[in-house]
């Protein structure tokens, strides 16, 4: 005659315990790189966006510059070309309508410029615009004197160095800077 076990053995805790660890680190651990993966690709848009923001920037100033060069041709009223842009001071610009005004009549410490603005689509300072972005663009602009001298002068030349920074903060990440250099010519 054979002899039938009257009991079945069952999983232990402890295999209970091993069998749910390795099942959460299944989970968890591709959620983590997930998470990684959604950080890196917020940053890599802030990046571009970033950019994008300096690139506009130097565009205006080239716009205010033209307009002034289509209104002396124009007129004939012989004026700077340069006349609608700060030479010399930390300015904004605001690229929905090209109007430029210094950093110190923001009103914050230093002379910093104010943060962009949003109203979902467009960036500037306009007053429908009532969403502070995490960009900061501050534009600066001075004379360059003919070479061999490529130090910033006061006094005007033929030709202006534009530099754009914008400054951001994407998440836990450090705050970040890009500088954006263009010369402008007569």
């Amino acid at each position: 005659m054979t002899h039938t076990p009257t009991h079945t053995r069952g999983f232990t805790l402890i295999e209970t315990l091993v069998a749910i660890s390795l099942l959460m680190l299944a989970v968890i651990e591709p959620m983590l790189l997930t998470l990684q993966s959604l950080k890196a690709a917020y940053y890599a848009r802030d990046q571009i966006t970033a950019s994008n923001l300096a690139q506009e920037a130097i565009e205006a100033v080239r716009s205010v510059r033209d307009t002034h060069m289509l209104n002396i041709a124009r007129t004939g009223v012989c004026e700077d070309i340069f006349g609608g842009i700060p030479v010399g001071q930390d300015f904004r610009i605001d690229t929905t309508n090209d109007t430029t005004a210094l950093c110190s009549g923001d009103g914050l410490p230093g002379g910093v410029c104010a943060p962009l603005k949003t109203n979902g689509t467009l960036y500037g300072y306009q007053s429908s615009m009532t969403t502070n972005t995490a960009f900061t663009r501050t534009v600066h602009a001075c004379y360059i004197q003919p070479p061999p001298s490529t130090t910033c002068n006061s006094t005007p030349s033929d030709e202006v160095r534009l530099l754009v920074t914008i400054i951001w903060r994407t998440g836990s990440f450090a705050p970040r800077t890009i500088t954006v250099q263009e010369n402008l010519y007569r």
